[in-house]
């Protein structure tokens, strides 16, 4: 085994061949999730630091500026840096603008998914850039990344995770093979990683959701949904009869909150297992109602379950308050649209979320109409209350679960 080998996998020896042989502007290393693009990258980013040093030398340039960028300056941190002190032992030290120097380079940070990025940057000359997950960025602010890097021998390293096959960063820069254009694209699938044990791959690969997700995040491809939003929700599997559910001992119960008048708005009511399993025990699906309705619903449910969590919709925050006015435990749900769908599916296909069938009248309806759309990556926005509910509950309960293990 080479010293390379001890620390990369194939794919990434071969990506760091290519970058020193090749002249290149553009870096875009782009696939499933556990490939190690973000590992390279990083120290690709600490090769490209020492690059500029070299480059801002010979043309008497005491301060070289370089770009770091990510969705928000808290991913940068969690994605990048951290890894990096974690991984060589180096301490950043920030300025009042969070930007810092390493290895004799300013490096400028900047947060991506909001157009108000562009305000960090505006009117710097870079020497290059690093964008991370830039699949979340927006297209304005990744242009002006783009045209700040104007220093000698700029380059722009960039790493994403991939979106919908019309997504801007694969239509112009990914299958852009205009020579001119300098563009070096590598794509990444799970089995990529050889440095993960082949137990974790396998469970990885079977515990996520059928269709789109499995063919982003193992196969690393820019595809769109196709078909029913929750392919993996089985009739036999993912359902309980009342008589079953009453032998199944619940630790905590808790809800989603869907407001609607003139399409449907939506309560639903989850219980979880002493085992850790999710039930969806009670529907309460309805047009035309008045938040007084809502709120003598929620009360029923409170005499059912107790002072139990609601996880509202944001939409209406004048409801929100409403519930909170009569003592209701309402909590702003985190509506986070495909990690949330992602969340609910990857449930269903692990049979820990279950449903009573018999009970549910709108669940029913929805559950095989909640499509993806052709193009844009996303479910259509119809057939979606009870499906909004579930994923509002499901998605906010687990986050503090979520954000520990992240740590």
């Amino acid at each position: 085994m080479t010293n390379l080998s001890a620390l990369y996998t194939d794919k990434q020896i071969d990506i760091l061949k290519v970058t020193e042989r090749r002249d290149w502007f553009m870096l875009i290393n782009h696939g499933a999730k556990r490939t190690g693009k973000t590992i390279l990258n990083n120290d690709l980013f600490l090769r490209e630091l020492i690059r500029v040093r070299k480059v801002a030398d010979d043309e008497g340039v005491e301060t070289p500026q370089y770009i770091l960028a990510g969705a928000t300056l808290g991913t940068i941190q969690k994605n990048v840096l951290i890894e990096l002190t974690n991984k060589y032992g180096i301490e950043f030290k920030f300025d009042k603008y969070n930007s810092f120097n390493l290895f004799g380079v300013q490096v400028v940070q900047t947060g991506h998914s909001k157009v108000s990025g562009i305000g960090a940057i505006r009117g710097m000359t870079a020497y290059g850039a690093y964008i991370n997950e830039a699949s979340l960025a927006h297209e304005e602010v990744f242009d002006e990344i783009k045209s700040r890097c104007s220093g000698s021998g700029a380059r722009i390293i960039v790493d994403t995770n991939p979106d919908h096959p019309e997504h801007w960063l694969l239509k112009d820069y990914i299958e852009n093979k205009e020579p001119k254009a300098g563009i070096l694209e590598f794509s990444f699938q799970l089995d990529d990683n050889t440095f993960l044990n082949e137990r974790y791959k396998e469970s990885i690969k079977a515990s996520t959701p059928s269709g789109m997700f499995y063919e982003r995040n193992i196969n690393g491809q820019w595809v769109s949904g196709d078909g029913v939003v929750y392919s993996d929700f089985d009739l036999e599997l993912n359902t309980v009869t009342e008589e079953e559910l009453n032998d199944i001992p619940m630790k905590e119960y808790f809800a989603g909150v869907d407001w609607g008048y003139e399409h449907y708005g939506s309560i639903i009511v989850i219980g979880r297992s002493i085992k850790g399993d999710f039930y969806l025990i009670e529907e309460h699906a309805h047009q035309f109602k008045f938040i007084d309705d809502w709120v003598e619903i929620a009360k029923g449910i409170v005499e059912r379950y107790g002072n139990i969590n609601f996880y509202c919709d944001t939409a209406r925050p004048e409801y929100v308050t409403e519930f909170r006015k009569h003592r209701l435990r309402a909590i702003n749900a985190d509506k986070s649209v495909m990690s949330g769908i992602e969340n609910v599916a990857k449930l269903f296909k692990q049979r820990k979320l279950k449903v009573v069938y018999e009970q549910m009248d709108r669940f029913k309806q929805e559950i095989y109409k909640y499509v993806w759309h052709p193009t844009k990556g996303e479910p259509i926005k119809e057939f979606d209350d009870v499906m909004d509910s579930l994923r509002y509950a499901i998605y906010t309960h687990l986050k503090p679960e979520r954000l520990r293990r992240a740590t």
